[in-house]
C-alpha cells in the first residue's frame, strides 16, 4: 500500500464521481474483515488506513497489567508507559501489531474493494440512464437467446425480451438488429435489468410518434390503442387542427408512413380509426372495415348494439371475433353486433333499414 493507491483514489473520484471518502471507508471496513479472516478474532484489533499515505497498520487493544499472563491481550505497565506515559494499571491501550505479511493481504483487499466500487458505480449509472429512458424505443443487436428469452445489446448493458414480449411468429437470430420498447427497469444486486417488448401497445404508439410528425408535434393525438401483437391493431386518432386529417396524416403519402410501421411489425395489420366524441359514431368507426348501419348505445351501461348489413356480419365480427374484440377494447364499450335481418326479426321491425 502506498501513495499510488491514494493517487488512484483521487483519479477515480475525479473521473467516475465516486467520493474518495466513501472508497476509504469501504477499504477500512474490508481490511478489518480481512484481518479477522486471516489472523483470527481472539484479540480486539483495529486496522487503520492512512488516507494521506496509504499506509496500513494493525493496532491491538491490550490491558495494562503489572505482570503479563496472556501477551495477546495484556501489556506490562513499564512497556505501556513507553507508549503512553500517563497510562495506569487496568487501562486499555492500543499497541501496533501489524503482521509481517499483512501488507500483501491489505493491497489485495484494497484492490478488490476498488474494483467492486467501480462495478457498483457503473451499475448505478446504467440504472439511472435507462430509468430515464423508460417508455422509449431502443435499437440493439441480439446477442444471445436462452430458454426462449432474447438478450439484446444496448451499449453497456443488455435488454431482456421475455417470451411474452415477443411477437408470435417472429424469428430472432443472433446478430439481428431489432427495435423494442423499454417498459420496465429494475435495479438488482447483480445490476439493472432492462425489460423490453415488441408486443406492448406503447411500442406501437412510439412507432407512430417516430413516423408521423403531426403526432410528434402534438397536432394529432392518439386517443386509444387496441392491439393483438403480430395479428391486428386498431388505433384511434384525433386532430386538434381542422385543417389536418388525422387518419390521412397517419397513413401518409401513398400509405408510406403506416406501411413502414407494418413492415417493422412483420406485417401486422393496422386499422387507423377516426376518434369521435359521439360514442355511436366512434363505435361505428372502430368496427372498420365493416360498414355499420346503426348503433344503439346505452351510456349508463356502456353497452352498444351495432347493426350491420347481413353480408357484412362476418367482416364486422372478424376471424375468431378479433375485429369486434379489438373495437370493444379500443372504445371501452361492450359491443353486440347483429345482422340487419336478425335485428329486425328480434325487434319485430318491418322495412328496409333498422
Amino acid at each position: 500500500m502506498s501513495n499510488e493507491l491514494i493517487q488512484a483514489l483521487h483519479e477515480i473520484e475525479k473521473e467516475r464521481g465516486i467520493p474518495k471518502v466513501a472508497l476509504i471507508d469501504a477499504i477500512k471496513a474490508a481490511l478489518n474483515t480481512a484481518y479477522k479472516k486471516n489472523f483470527g478474532t481472539a484479540q480486539s484489533v483495529s486496522v487503520e488506513f492512512s488516507d494521506l499515505t496509504g499506509e496500513v497498520k494493525v493496532f491491538s487493544q491490550k490491558k495494562v497489567v503489572p505482570e503479563v499472563q496472556d501477551p495477546r491481550v495484556e501489556i506490562a505497565t513499564t512497556e505501556a508507559r513507553e507508549l503512553y506515559p500517563d497510562c495506569q494499571e487496568e487501562d486499555m491501550v492500543y499497541v501496533e501489531a501489524t503482521p509481517a505479511n499483512f501488507g500483501r493481504i491489505a493491497a489485495q483487499t484494497a484492490k478488490q474493494v476498488v474494483i467492486q466500487k467501480l462495478r457498483e458505480a457503473e451499475r448505478s449509472l446504467i440504472y439511472e440512464e435507462f430509468l430515464e429512458r423508460e417508455g422509449e424505443i431502443v435499437t440493439g443487436i441480439i446477442q444471445r437467446i436462452e430458454a426462449k428469452t432474447v438478450y439484446i445489446t444496448l451499449g453497456r448493458t443488455d435488454g431482456i425480451m421475455l417470451p411474452s414480449d415477443q411477437i408470435s411468429g417472429e424469428k430472432y437470430e443472433l446478430g439481428q438488429r431489432i427495435k423494442a420498447y423499454i417498459y420496465e427497469v429494475k435495479n438488482t444486486s447483480k445490476g439493472p435489468n432492462i425489460y423490453v417488448s415488441r408486443t406492448n401497445p406503447y411500442f406501437l404508439r412510439r412507432l407512430f410518434e417516430l413516423e408521423v410528425p403531426e403526432i410528434y408535434d402534438g397536432v394529432v393525438e392518439i386517443k386509444s390503442i387496441a392491439r393483438e401483437a403480430g395479428a391486428r391493431s386498431k388505433i384511434a386518432v384525433h386532430s386538434l387542427d381542422e385543417r389536418v386529417d388525422s387518419v390521412g396524416a397517419c397513413v401518409g403519402p401513398r400509405g408510406l408512413r403506416v406501411q413502414n410501421i407494418v413492415s417493422e411489425l412483420g406485417g401486422e395489420k393496422i386499422d387507423i380509426i377516426k376518434y369521435d366524441k359521439d360514442p355511436e359514431r366512434y363505435i361505428a368507426n372502430a368496427l372498420s372495415p365493416a360498414k355499420v348501419l346503426a348503433v344503439y348505445a346505452s351510456e349508463e351501461a356502456k353497452m352498444a348494439t351495432v347493426v350491420v348489413p347481413d353480408y357484412q356480419l362476418s367482416l364486422a365480427i372478424g376471424k375468431e371475433g378479433q375485429n369486434a374484440r379489438l373495437a370493444a377494447k379500443l372504445t371501452s364499450w361492450k359491443v353486440d353486433i347483429k345482422s340487419e335481418s336478425q335485428f329486425m326479426e328480434e325487434n319485430d321491425i318491418d322495412g328496409q333499414n333498422p
